[in-house]
């Protein structure tokens, strides 16, 4: 029964993985642009439930408002400052991104401090699921089935709408769409705000089940980019179906070798990249 455990537990994880990578994913397909900052929109999002929450916010308003706020401080930025380095090199977007990662982060110890906390599950959701001898948080539930409607949310927005086609369409050629009229700006920055508000959602969803903490999203960013590249750079299918191997093969393996949980996900990593440099769905 443990094993049952730890197999619905890594499909919760690895939904969450999916939202936190999956924004990246879309980021670097339409812009390639490389986000290192990806990982402070995590820690935003669950820092912001985690302040509404202390502030007696009812959790399901703030687990609303804390995307929408990520996004548009996401959206905001690119607009700024992101868009102005779109032309440069890979390695000026590492700097850029990987200077803004670190101010967010110090930023969050000046307004919360270094010490980290905890969210309360909401009332509603705070008991167990009995079936038989299988035992399971409700929240946990709620998590899976609310990550798996905006996954498939989400994949309708990229595959039957006119956003989506343009979003595909600018992956391939941002000239080809300007020239059909259509400001490849104000998509550039859409796409920018959905990738970081699914990122602060799963953050504001995590918070709960582990807390808050102000290196969580360096954490975040790492997993962020073991599923982008297990995946494969650009593609929502292979988010998905990376996101949920490395959130069971890590639940499992706490089980079976817990030292040796983390050290197996960056393995499989390895071998992806040696078998399938570009991922098991990245784009030839």
């Amino acid at each position: 029964m443990i094993y049952l455990f730890q197999l619905v537990n890594g499909i919760g994880l690895g939904m969450l993985y999916f939202l936190l990578a999956v924004g990246l994913s879309i980021i670097f397909g339409l812009l390639h642009f490389v986000n290192f900052a990806h990982g402070a929109f995590y820690l935003l999002g669950a820092y912001l439930v985690y302040d509404m929450t202390e502030r007696g916010v009812n959790f399901w308003a703030a687990l609303l408002v804390a995307p929408i706020i990520v996004g548009a401080l996401a959206a905001l930025t690119e607009a700024v400052l992101l868009r102005r380095i779109y032309h440069l090199p890979h390695t000026f977007h590492i700097l850029v991104t990987v200077g803004l990662a670190l101010m967010v982060q110090e930023l969050v110890i000046i307004l919360w401090g270094p010490v980290g906390g905890n969210v309360s599950t909401p009332d509603t959701l705070s008991g167990v699921v009995i079936l038989g001898d299988f035992i399971y948080p409700q929240y946990r539930l709620f998590v899976i089935g609310l990550t798996l409607v905006l996954a498939l949310g989400l994949w309708w927005l990229l595959e039957g709408t006119r956003l989506g086609a343009v979003v595909r369409a600018g992956s391939e050629s941002t000239d080809m769409v300007s020239l059909l009229g259509i400001d490849i700006l104000r998509v550039n920055t859409a796409v920018f705000a959905l990738g970081a508000g699914l990122a602060g959602l799963a953050g504001a969803l995590a918070a709960p089940i582990r807390g808050v903490e102000p290196f969580m999203g360096v954490e975040a960013l790492g997993i962020a980019f073991v599923v982008v590249v297990i995946g494969g750079m650009g593609s929502y299918t292979g988010a998905l179906i990376a996101g949920l191997l490395v959130g069971i093969v890590q639940s499992v393996m706490t089980t079976l070798w817990p030292e040796g949980a983390r050290l197996m996900i960056y393995l499989g990593m390895g071998l992806v990249i040696l078998t399938m440099p570009r991922g098991l769905l990245g784009r030839a």
